[in-house]
């Protein structure tokens, strides 16, 4: 099982650091958000990852070419300048790399990534952490006959409502998670024949493919009630460190 990651964002809404850096690296604690990400479907025994980047994506290429070295002790040899790897921390991954243009929209990213895939893939986004259960999810996906599958997760809450009477505060409450609504929360999983309905690069994931995909009933919600959180903001970011440190965090499957 191969998982696909939409990793070609710009963080324009998280400060310096998402200007500086692909949002993929933006950290939450001691590793990249996209780190976090393939920790989560690793747990699940996926470990063969397609990167679709785009903006500054020189330097996710870089994160992950760097990664086994950084995690294993060294010896190197000034002079010669032979480097010897005395242990390693190695990751069971494999992950390919592939530059997807830096305009390119969500659907054209899946099109440009197709000839490294087979079989039912998986596809989520680099922004957004939860803990999905990807073994029933893609059970779900595989009965429900379709050829995409998108978890369906409920809108974190933004802001705290005002009950007002003849210009009057007469009740306040705090921020309080939606259970009515349902929004597209990534971690999708698709047949490659989905992949016939990406017709250019242009093709946005989300206002082009899977509405087509609903039309033709090929379209299947795996509803998620449990923790999911994106990383839109500086606030959304500041939240997910915090739960991160607090040694609790709902997507911390690994540690």
């Amino acid at each position: 099982m191969q998982a696909v990651i939409l990793a070609g964002g710009r963080g324009n809404q998280l400060a310096q650091e998402g200007q500086v850096l692909p949002k993929s690296l933006v950290r939450i604690g001691s590793r990249p958000i996209i780190h976090h990400i393939m920790d989560h479907y690793s747990a699940y025994g996926i470990n063969d990852f397609v990167l679709a980047l785009g903006y500054r994506g020189h330097l996710i290429k870089e994160y992950f070419a760097d990664l086994s070295r950084n995690r294993s002790d060294l010896r190197v040899d000034v002079a010669s300048g032979r480097v010897e790897t005395l242990s390693s921390a190695e990751l069971p991954w494999r992950v390919t790399l592939v530059d997807t243009g830096t305009e390119t929209r969500t659907g054209g990213r899946i099109r440009r990534v197709a000839r490294y895939l087979h079989d039912t893939f998986m596809v989520t986004y680099e922004d957004g952490l939860a803990d999905v259960n990807l073994t029933e999810l893609l059970e779900f996906h595989r009965s429900s006959d379709c050829l995409a599958t998108v978890t369906a997760v409920h809108p974190p809450p933004r802001f705290g409502t005002l009950q007002v009477h003849a210009g009057k505060v007469t009740a306040f409450r705090e921020k309080l998670p939606s259970t009515s609504q349902w929004i597209n929360g990534g971690f999708l999983v698709l047949e490659p024949q989905a992949i016939t309905h990406i017709p250019t690069d242009q093709s946005s994931l989300e206002s082009d493919v899977l509405p087509a995909l609903a039309l033709n009933a090929e379209l299947a919600a795996y509803e998620h009630e449990g923790f999911w959180h994106p990383m839109d903001t500086l606030p959304d970011r500041d939240h997910l460190i915090r739960l991160w440190e607090s040694g609790r965090a709902p997507w911390g499957l690994t540690g």
